[in-house]
């Protein structure tokens, strides 16, 4: 894999000169507007990057944008990768080493989530502080690289508990409505059934997506700080489930994307 990265990132580097971002950023689900506020150095469609997975979903755009974020050096990912797509964990994962290896320290990542828990709101922010993997793969399975990380690498925090305490000022300071709990990662693409939402809420956990996990598990093998935020879009602990529409979905996470935005900007400008 190492030399599989290794080309990738230098073809990433002599498209983008001596620029060297400190901050990787993952967009999920309808919230690819993050990126009308990077100063914009540098694009880089998935699609021509060599050994780069392309994402399948109309509603993933596929770009790498490189550039400045209240004056911090970002490489953003505007559509991300699901497993559900039929990617392998290790595809899905691969734009993460790639973001390492170009010079990141830290990984926000973003999704949209459905809520588990009454307490969490449609239009709700939730800050990620633990996950329960429900995924039939892992992105380390197989034999390890150790130039990339540990064999058996530790995840008792797996999400940064000072970026996480930092988020939930930054929230209380703009009046917005935020949480902290635990993302449960599903395969999808489906929505999950009453009896499902029930038993993810019975094992503990807060919102449910097809997302992130295995994002977060390859940063903590690499040594990566993650942030992670869930935008609440739907809400599936009511006895009386009504059908969700995908179309519901984006446009619920696209109305709540500026309370996440705020929060990642003000985020991102901390030391």
């Amino acid at each position: 894999m190492y030399g599989t990265l290794t080309e990738t990132v230098n073809f990433i580097q002599q498209k983008i000169g001596g620029f060297k971002p400190t901050v990787g950023i993952i967009l999920g689900t309808g919230l690819g507007g993050l990126v009308s506020d990077i100063e914009v150095a540098h694009q880089l469609m998935y699609s021509h990057i060599p050994n780069f997975p392309v994402s399948t979903l109309e509603f993933h755009s596929g770009k790498l944008i490189f550039g400045l974020l209240n004056g911090k050096p970002v490489v953003a990912m505007q559509g991300r990768l699901h497993y559900y797509e039929g990617y392998s964990m290790q595809e899905i994962t691969f734009p993460v080493r790639v973001l390492k290896l170009l010079g990141i320290e830290k990984l926000f990542v973003s999704n949209a989530s459905g809520s588990l828990n009454p307490a969490v709101k449609k239009g709700d922010l939730l800050f990620i502080d633990d996950h329960i993997n429900l995924l039939p793969d892992n992105p380390l399975r197989g034999a390890n690289d150790e130039e990339l990380g540990p064999r058996f690498p530790d995840m008792s925090r797996p999400y940064d508990s000072k970026m996480i305490e930092q988020a939930v000022k930054i929230a209380q300071e703009h009046n917005i409505v935020a949480h902290s709990g635990v993302y449960v990662s599903a395969p999808g693409p489906n929505l999950e059934t009453r009896a499902e939402y029930k038993y993810m809420r019975i094992i503990g956990g807060d919102v449910v997506g097809m997302s992130t996990v295995p994002e977060v598990i390859v940063a903590n093998h690499m040594g990566l700080s993650v942030f992670a935020v869930s935008v609440v879009t739907d809400e599936g602990f009511h006895e009386d489930l009504e059908p969700v529409a995908i179309a519901d979905i984006i446009s619920v996470a696209r109305a709540a994307e500026p309370k996440m935005t705020v929060i990642l900007k003000e985020l991102i400008a901390l030391p």
